[in-house]
């Protein structure tokens, strides 16, 4: 399936063609102009007399080879929903036996150049499919022509939205490929071509890795055949040498639990336990192609978590790169291990404003937000606020979730600095934030998102259709141009 959008400056739809018009909540026809003759406005207008006019896209079937869509909307439309109709407007076309589809720029309400952007950037992030590897592929193909002049998005824009979309769409790749194809090794190899968009790549292997003291990431390693790596992905986009901004991603690429197997009823989904690396890579992509004005920095752990007969145990005392020494009680809690070292890498590699990691790290997230919001843990209030505002304007949504010293107590080991879990229960998600903030070593302002319950969606979401979603792209896109350009 591929999808073609085209800006022509004709303002008049080919009769053969499907016409998409913008028009009030009313569903009024007083602006579809010259692209409708009389007749047909009136037997648009006669049909809208019994039509259901809660529904936000109404299709008239005028002749068998044109169709007239009529899409309402409201001068007071959020982005979040403008970019929804857009995705709802591709699921009308994805189930109609038409492939190319005529907008009428003029028509449209709403006097923002961004409101046909959004719209059709709605369209394209639902578009996204990953079928690589079905024999029989779907071989369907869309245009959309924009025609006109009016509200048309600049070029500027478009270059935003296309990066988005393809850091976005990088990430879902990403996500959504198996485990016996993307293995640390090979998401390394894949990570090094990100070098033709702009980035400056760095890998670092597991021997260098052993000589830098990384134990704790290299220990949730040891047990798998292939190489466990450290890749940071660097920006620069400021010319004033400002201080990047950081982002850390956890990479695990299968996860079986380690010595503390998990349940083999689902395990196959711990495909996606290296989401959080994703989601770094993808925003890195999106700000090099748009040449964001900005110097950042991605660094994500990559490793595989499997059993064998040189697998970490549980009871094994690791020192991380911090000089911290963690007791691994059990070898599930793997991610924070990988996050420990690569977050305090980052703060005294780089010294950056402030550090946002990203992590399917726990299973309690889901237990108390389900698939609705990320959970937030910072120990800045207007890194959380910024964050939080992001999530709301894009709808990558996060609650702010507690840290507190009197956490610590639960994460305090006898034989070591402190313990990989809490062996007493309750406040699995927090407790293992408190674990990741004892890495901050400088007071950098932080802020992890666990996204365990966002970055995969079995039934689709608005603007995904099932699968890997590329949670955190567009948030976090949306936290740097908002706050940091």
């Amino acid at each position: 399936m591929s999808l073609k959008i085209n800006y022509s400056k004709k303002t008049e739809a080919n009769v053969s063609k499907n016409i998409v018009f913008f028009v009030d909540e009313k569903f009024s026809t007083n602006r579809v102009g010259k692209n409708l003759s009389s007749k047909e406005i009136y037997f648009i207008n006669d049909l809208l007399k019994s039509a259901d006019l809660k529904k936000k896209i109404l299709t008239f079937g005028m002749s068998s080879n044109k169709n007239i869509i009529l899409i309402s909307s409201k001068k007071d439309y959020k982005i979040s929903d403008i970019e929804n109709l857009g995705a709802e407007f591709y699921g009308i076309i994805n189930h109609g036996k038409n492939s190319e589809y005529d907008i009428i720029s003029e028509s449209v309400l709403i006097k923002k150049e961004t409101f046909l952007g959004h719209f059709l950037h709605g369209l394209k992030l639902k578009s996204y499919q990953f079928n690589k590897y079905k024999s029989k592929k779907e071989n369907r193909s869309f245009i959309i022509n924009v025609l006109g002049t009016k509200n048309i998005p600049s070029k500027q824009n478009q270059i935003k939205f296309k990066a988005i979309e393809e850091g976005t769409f990088y990430a879902r790749d990403l996500v959504s490929e198996p485990g016996n194809v993307l293995h640390p090794d090979e998401y390394a190899k894949r990570l090094s071509l990100l070098r033709k968009d702009g980035l400056k790549v760095n890998i670092y292997d597991e021997k260098k890795l052993k000589k830098l003291g990384m134990n704790a990431l290299v220990g949730v390693g040891q047990g798998s055949v292939r190489g466990s790596y450290l890749v940071t992905l660097e920006w620069n986009g400021d010319k004033k040498k400002s201080k990047p901004l950081a982002f850390v991603g956890k990479g695990v690429c299968f996860d079986t639990g380690g010595y503390s197997l998990k349940p083999a009823k689902f395990m196959e989904d711990m495909t996606y336990d290296m989401a959080g690396s994703a989601t770094v890579a993808g925003l890195m992509k999106n700000l090099a192609i748009r040449k964001a004005k900005i110097n950042a920095v991605g660094v994500v752990g990559l490793v595989e978590n499997m059993v064998s007969g040189n697998a970490q145990r549980p009871g094994d005392i690791v020192k991380s790169y911090s000089g911290k020494t963690i007791e691994i009680l059990n070898t599930d809690a793997e991610g924070r291990l990988v996050l420990a070292d690569a977050i305090t890498f980052t703060e005294k590699k780089y010294k950056p404003k402030f550090i946002v990691d990203l992590a399917t790290l726990t299973g309690a997230i889901i237990v108390c937000l389900g698939s609705e919001y990320a959970g937030l843990f910072s120990n800045n209030d207007k890194l959380s606020k910024e964050i939080f505002d992001a999530g709301e304007k894009v709808e990558e949504k996060v609650w702010r979730m507690p840290l507190h010293k009197n956490y610590d107590k639960l994460i305090n080991s006898k034989n070591a600095d402190m313990q990989n879990i809490n062996y007493v229960g309750g406040a699995g998600s927090t407790t293992a934030a408190q674990f990741l903030q004892r890495f901050i070593l400088n007071k950098t302002p932080w802020a992890h998102l666990d996204i365990a319950g966002m970055a995969f969606s079995k039934y689709g979401g608005a603007l995904n259709s099932g699968g890997a979603t590329g949670y955190g792209v567009r948030l976090l896109n949306q936290l740097v141009e908002e706050n940091y350009e």
